[in-house]
């Protein structure tokens, strides 16, 4: 049997899985992204990388018969490229750029209709990475090929083929109007069209390994190499492979996402959160984005789960509440940045304070939900839906909308695994999914009014 090698670059980790066509997950391979801290400023380092890739390449191929490699990535890490490689690290998007080049950024970057997404802390805008390494190395700039989102520039490496591609380029990259299937008024501004290759789609073939890849990982030298897609654009890609529709994806994690294939969001407006991405066909995807996963374990601390039902009805009948914004950044509340506090007769219980996250988080998911509009079908999905609560809440406050959980815990990869088979595929891929229990919960819909009433800013003084 065929099997697709699915290249995962997360932030924090890399994962190589080995797949079936239909997205099971037969193997998986991880490791740290490291990142050096300099020169020229905070990296990743992108040749232990490669070599840790082939190396994981060559030992899958010893016990699958790979047909394709497709990567996948978050949607904040883009590499400049010359001839045939990186002409200069790539950036930790977590990495402040220049003093003065952020507020610089700020006033070019256009309305939002142009970004599809807020201008977030660090360097987390591939549009800003390039405006930095643009200022900071004019020459090494001026002669560069081409600047390549993540899972274009690992195409790149495995097959010698430049492309750009709409999802990667959508997922707030600035460099792309995902409302209007165009790119950003920036790139044309900044002269900047001449790095972006021309689009591919995610499920193409871009052409096979290069030979002297095949060779030292021990690959069939017509191995694929698949053009590659955007995260979270994956991991919705395959509840649309599915066959669903009228949908909206709820993702947790390190961020909370919301994807939803429904027109109708007003993408004039900014509004905190509010993203669009793209998906494989290049229409636009509208959504949510909140570090809810750090705000989550921001208030859970040291105290372990799991969630239980007795604890959320002492948490709902005391009133007691986790409010935003535990981190550095205002997530879904402006002006609430490190101002969340946890505020109720149980605030100090230890023995709640699981729950009480979870709850938490689950109130920040809602919101997310309320900001797009309803769906006939919700799914839920991430690190969160292990614990069977977070569902059951989310499906108490959302009783018009089929609530569904899949506890599959590698979405990406199945997502990206299916990308590598979408022009063969002739029927719907298979999924596992099932309803929450909601049963035995306390007044939860009395409790999510309160908790926005007091979510705001001027609340807090109360």
């Amino acid at each position: 049997m065929s099997t697709v090698a699915v290249f995962d670059v997360g932030k924090t980790n890399v994962k190589l899985f080995a797949a079936t066509a239909q997205g099971a997950i037969l193997e998986e391979l991880s490791a740290p992204n490291r990142v050096v801290d300099g020169p020229p400023y905070r990296h990743h380092d992108l040749a232990a990388l490669e070599d840790w890739l082939l190396a994981g390449l060559a030992e899958l191929g010893r016990r699958h018969a790979i047909e394709a490699v497709v990567a996948c990535s978050h949607g904040s890490g883009g590499v400049l490229v010359e001839a045939d490689g990186a002409a200069l690290p790539m950036i930790d998007y977590e990495q402040d750029p220049p003093s003065g080049l952020a507020g610089d950024y700020a006033a070019m970057a256009g309305p939002f209709r142009e970004r599809g997404s807020a201008v977030m802390l660090g360097s987390a805008h591939l549009a800003r990475q390039m405006l930095w390494l643009e200022r900071g190395w004019p020459e090494v700039f001026a002669r560069a090929k081409a600047f390549l989102a993540l899972p274009q520039y690992w195409a790149f490496r495995l097959s010698g083929v430049l492309a750009s591609e709409v999802t990667s380029l959508a997922a707030q990259s600035h460099l792309w109007s995902g409302a209007d299937a165009r790119p950003a008024r920036l790139v044309a501004e900044r002269g900047w069209g001449r790095l972006l290759p021309p689009l591919r789609p995610a499920f193409e073939t871009l052409g096979p390994l290069r030979p002297a890849i095949a060779r030292r990982c021990g690959l069939r030298p017509d191995t694929r190499v698949v053009c590659g897609i955007h995260d979270s654009s994956a991991n919705f890609y395959r509840y649309q492979a599915a066959g669903l529709q009228d949908l909206t994806v709820v993702s947790t994690g390190t961020w909370i996402v919301a994807l939803t294939d429904h027109a109708g969001v007003d993408l004039d407006r900014e509004t905190p959160g509010l993203s669009c991405n793209a998906d494989v066909r290049g229409r636009p995807v509208p959504g949510m984005l909140t570090m809810g996963g750090r705000e989550f374990a921001s208030v859970v601390g040291e105290h372990a789960g799991p969630a239980t039902r007795d604890a959320l009805r002492r948490i709902v009948g005391s009133g007691t509440m986790a409010l935003p914004s535990f981190g550095a950044d205002d997530g879904l509340f402006p002006g609430t940045a490190r101002r969340g506090h946890v505020r109720g007769p149980l605030a100090g219980d230890p023995s709640v304070r699981f729950t009480l996250g979870l709850l938490y988080a689950a109130m920040l998911a809602n919101r997310c939900l309320r900001a797009l509009p309803p769906s006939r079908t919700v799914v839920l999905d991430g690190g969160l839906v292990r614990d069977p609560l977070f569902g059951a809440i989310l499906a108490a406050l959302n009783p018009t909308a089929r609530v569904l959980v899949n506890r599959d815990a590698h979405g990406t990869a199945t997502g990206a695994a299916l990308i590598a088979g979408h022009e063969a595929r002739r029927g719907p891929a298979p999924l596992a999914v099932e309803a929450p229990d909601v049963s035995g919960l306390p007044d939860l819909p009395s409790y999510w009014s309160r908790w926005c009433d007091l979510s705001h800013p001027w609340s807090h003084a109360s």
